[in-house]
């Protein structure tokens, strides 16, 4: 089969690998039909991420066609379309029975587990993204193993195109969690820091919630004008502001700070000078800086719900101004599963359209020049879907913008 494969930091490339076989009696073998790169994948790409080895597949936003099943595989059928979970759970240990499919206890016993020794259990298996979380192939190829069927794959109605419900399988319940976890609604106020593709959707889930308030904070101006058309948020520039946190503020009812705040951007956030010496010197895994806004920019009782993704020690987090402005912190990997029926529902009635954030669609075959576009920020790049197999999709046909999303 042909796949994307790692070759070390900004070198990616398409090849022919060996095609994956049965290896339980609970996989399946998916033929991919769509599949995306994500901004986790960027980590991986850029070589931030330990334990990636040449030739590993990357990818997690996929979904496709059933072709050969396990033994053991009940719940989905050879033919079946689905939509694949970037998190790989058993539906049966302590935490799955609490729908917390993200901590399953049994998944992640590849060779990077014992690597997490002081997380006990070690976190869930995910597709594509290192031996810390199983080692297990990705979805940017032709054909994928997919563990545990019997739990992650969610069937798609057929009347849906393929870039309608793709999103399913990572950025939009993860935009929908993290809007969960901020707890905010009709009327509230939310600051998300981040315009990339977690940070567009959690704006779109929290439109549809009826929140009053949002503003967005990134760098690009080009992601900002669209999630301004698009979502009406109240648009920051960090690099024309230094104090984003400052203006949402003297921006909110009685100037007390926003109610919830979103940090969509994780720990590849522009840091200070002294957090990118440390990190240089690998003494600190992940940049405060956008952890620090999210504090400052929240009202006292409010939420920080943090998506992005976070590794290792933190310089400058401002644990003692959390504390004194009793603040609530919920974070975390995606609980995928526990979210697919009722974002499928909101996808069906038009409340929600994940698909509208998408700016290019590619080939399979042209997946190194995605990632280099995604990286860069270029072409106003803000979502890349790749389609395997298809010789006849253009390098880059840039989507033209849709219509402003209407808050339901």
């Amino acid at each position: 089969m042909r796949a994307m494969t790692y070759h070390g930091a900004h070198d990616v490339r398409i090849e022919t690998v060996p095609d994956p076989v049965i290896e339980a009696p609970d996989d399946i073998i998916l033929r991919v039909t769509a599949t995306a790169i994500c901004g986790s994948d960027l980590h991986l790409y850029r070589g931030k991420i330990p334990t990636v080895e040449h030739g590993d597949i990357f990818g997690h936003e996929f979904m496709g066609i059933v072709e050969e099943t396990g033994k053991d595989v009940t719940a989905v059928q050879r033919g079946d379309r689905v939509v694949i979970p970037f998190v790989i759970a058993c539906g049966d240990c302590f935490f799955c029975q609490q729908e917390q499919f993200a901590c399953c206890e049994t998944t992640n016993s590849g060779p990077g587990a014992s690597l997490n020794k002081k997380i006990i259990p070690p976190p869930a298996a995910l597709f594509g993204f290192s031996r810390l979380y199983g080692g297990v192939p990705g979805g940017q190829a032709e054909l994928v193993r997919v563990p545990k069927a019997n739990t992650g794959p969610f069937k798609v109605p057929g009347t849906l195109a393929d870039e309608k419900v793709l999103f399913l399988s990572d950025i939009l319940p993860t935009a929908w969690q993290a809007v969960l976890n901020a707890g905010v609604g009709q009327g509230s106020s939310l600051a998300i820091y981040g315009a990339g593709p977690v940070g567009l959707l959690s704006a779109a889930c929290a439109r549809m919630l009826g929140v009053d308030q949002i503003f967005m904070v990134d760098h690009h101006d080009y992601r900002l004008a669209y999630a301004q058309k698009t979502y009406g948020v109240i648009p920051i520039n960090f690099d024309d502001d230094d104090d984003p946190a400052d203006t949402i503020i003297r921006q909110t009812a009685g100037s007390r700070g926003v109610d919830a705040v979103i940090d969509a951007v994780g720990f590849e956030a522009k840091g200070s000078t002294t957090e990118t010496i440390l990190a240089t010197l690998k003494l600190e895994g992940s940049s405060g800086k956008a952890l620090r806004q999210c504090i400052a920019a929240v009202r006292r009782g409010g939420v920080v719900s943090v998506p992005g993704v976070y590794t290792g020690f933190i310089h400058g987090f401002l644990f003692g101004d959390a504390f004194d402005k009793g603040l609530t912190f919920k974070m975390g990997q995606t609980h995928v599963q526990r979210y697919l029926p009722e974002l499928l529902g909101y996808i069906e009635t038009g409340r929600l359209q994940p698909d509208a954030i998408i700016s290019h669609r590619m080939s399979l075959e042209q997946v190194a020049e995605g990632y280099k576009m995604f990286d860069k920020k270029q072409e106003e790049c803000r979502k890349v879907i790749l389609t395997p197999g298809s010789s006849d999709v253009p390098l880059t046909e840039n989507i033209a913008d849709v219509a402003p999303v209407p808050a339901m």
